[in-house]
């Protein structure tokens, strides 16, 4: 997929204020401080579309950005640690689940993993929320140039192992870098495929 437009639609807090459309969604959503902006801006050739912190919490809204006119890109709030107060990341959990229970164009949530940790519980608990709702996800692991490869293998096997305790089969699995850039051509193939099946 050869990203040529990438613009910046709406943000809110409310889902009944998203875009009405029938072009197919994918949101990105992970734990705080995650890379997910970087890897956005990675994905799509456009360095500045999404705001890079270094403060975890950055992205406190629902971010709708419209792709090649064909599909959007949905940048979710972080969920766990943020340097904010507990009532406000309820807040962002809440219009999180909100949008994921209305959207009927949400094609696939990338849930974004940071792939230097030993599984996470609330990565764990946040991927079996879409599951029991039966919302479509892939794992991303991100930040896959920051260790080694061994580590990189072992974490990403020690995840694995904790789905499978629950689930019969794995959803797709990615594994990026923002920074080589390596999960791009996958992730967009991925997305192409659903965008364009005739292809």
């Amino acid at each position: 997929m050869i990203i040529k437009k990438a613009e910046f639609v709406i943000s809110n807090t409310d889902p009944q204020l998203c875009p009405v459309t029938e072009k197919p969604e994918f949101a990105f959503v992970g734990r705080s401080n995650v890379g997910k902006s970087s890897l956005i801006n990675m994905l799509t050739g456009f360095g500045d579309l999404a705001k890079v912190s270094t403060a975890p919490g950055k992205t406190r809204l629902i971010n709708h950005f419209n792709i090649n006119d064909e599909w959007f890109l949905v940048d979710l709030p972080g969920y766990g640690y943020a340097k904010v107060g507990r009532s406000s990341r309820e807040q962002w959990m809440t219009f999180i689940r909100k949008y994921l229970a209305v959207r009927e164009n949400l094609f696939c949530v990338f849930a974004l993993i940071d792939s230097r940790h030993k599984p996470q519980a609330n990565d764990l608990e946040f991927m079996s929320y879409l599951g029991y709702h039966e919302v479509p996800f892939a794992m991303v692991f991100t930040k896959a140039d920051k260790l080694s490869r061994r580590i990189l293998e072992k974490n990403i096997s020690d995840y694995k192992i904790e789905m499978l305790k629950l689930w019969e089969e794995l959803p797709p699995v990615f594994i990026t870098s923002s920074g080589t850039k390596l999960g791009r051509d996958e992730v967009l193939g991925f997305i192409d495929q659903i965008v364009n099946p005739t292809k």
